[in-house]
């Protein structure tokens, strides 16, 4: 095991790893080619490429919008400032996270942040909240959320937020760029297991493991719940909840966007496997959806649909509809605890704001 104890590498590395993905359009060849905040209206003779469940028709240009959140924020270099700024301020006056391996390659790594002490007996039991950073499957890291610890470690919490490899970044047998998300999945995959795994050894409850995410982390958040556990030698249940803010758990319309030209969706079965709505039956524990109300309609939709289904088949899961905030403002929430998603958390391991600090 290592520990990270370089602040100015670690604050640098945060500015540099939120920025990058915070300027770069996830999906569109062209940045918003078209006026910015509202679908692309369908040309004579475009042919429809897609229709949701309610009968939403989408040329290609149209598609390509829904699913690119770059040209649906109003200003977006502000975000990813605020988001550095806020870790560096964090980490200066709290010192840097706990650095560990869960993998063998250079991408599988975590940050530990620890939950404070608070009331006797509080650090034995503090649950221990995994989060995945978005970043449209190409980009983010684990630095970039780091600002997040406040809330979780002044509540009681532990917080873990992982690294991991992109599809940019995955290669195929052969060696060369195969844009595979079933590695980047599997990655994620194992970083929960090992967390859960090492969890005594680290000085973490096993017992009290949930999972969050957001974006493209909000998707694999929904793979990770929806993952057969009990198959890969684990208890099927030992993930307690989840919080999945404006993720995707339906790749087809996904597919058929232009994220396909960064990530093979045809490759294997990528949109069976790791489409979460095709998986339900894996859910064992209560998960929390949410959304921002001026994000794009598909992005907004999937969130619906996907708590639409939850419901009809029984399972434990609510809705957050958030009026106002966009796509990345939303995944800012979870830094506080009366915000959407970081209210939202607490309140499913049972903490409370600040309460470690009482």
């Amino acid at each position: 095991m290592q520990r990270n104890i370089h602040l100015a590498v670690f604050a640098a590395f945060a500015l540099l790893g939120t920025q990058a993905w915070a300027f770069t359009p996830p999906s569109s060849p062209t940045y918003c080619p078209w006026p910015a905040w509202k679908l692309p209206d369908a040309q004579p003779g475009d042919p429809i490429v897609y229709t949701d469940p309610h009968g939403v028709q989408y040329t290609k240009p149209q598609i390509d919008s829904a699913y690119d959140q770059v040209c649906w924020q109003q200003d977006p270099p502000d975000t990813g400032s605020r988001d550095s700024w806020l870790t560096a301020n964090y980490i200066a006056a709290n010192g840097p996270p706990e650095r560990y391996a869960y993998g063998p390659s250079q991408y599988e790594g975590l940050d530990l942040y620890r939950s404070l002490v608070g009331p006797p007996g509080q650090a034995k039991k503090a649950p221990t909240m995994i989060f995945i950073h978005g970043g449209a499957w190409r980009g983010g890291s684990a630095s970039g959320s780091g600002y997040f610890a406040e809330n979780f470690v002044q509540a009681g919490a532990n917080l873990v937020i992982l690294d991991f490899i992109n599809v940019t970044q995955t290669v195929g047998v052969d060696g060369k760029p195969d844009k595979n998300l079933i590695t980047m999945a599997e990655q994620v995959r194992a970083g929960v297991a090992w967390v859960y795994q090492n969890a005594k050894r680290l000085g973490l409850d096993p017992n009290g493991i949930y999972v969050s995410g957001h974006s493209s982390g909000g998707h694999l958040c929904g793979v990770v719940m929806t993952t057969d556990w009990a198959a890969r030698g684990l208890p099927s249940n030992f993930i307690k909840g989840a919080v999945c803010a404006s993720g995707m758990y339906d790749l087809v319309p996904a597919s058929l966007s232009a994220r396909n030209l960064y990530l093979n969706f045809q490759l294997g079965n990528t949109i069976s496997e790791l489409s979460p709505i095709q998986h339900i039956n894996n859910i064992h524990a209560p998960i929390v959806l949410g959304h921002g109300t001026k994000e794009t309609p598909e992005f907004q939709r999937q969130s619906d649909d996907f708590y639409t289904v939850l419901k009809a088949a029984g399972k434990d899961v609510k809705l957050i509809v958030a009026p106002g905030y966009n796509h990345f403002e939303f995944a800012e929430t979870f830094a506080n605890p009366y915000g959407p998603m970081g209210r939202a958390s607490l309140e499913l391991m049972g903490l409370e704001p600040g309460a470690a600090l009482r």
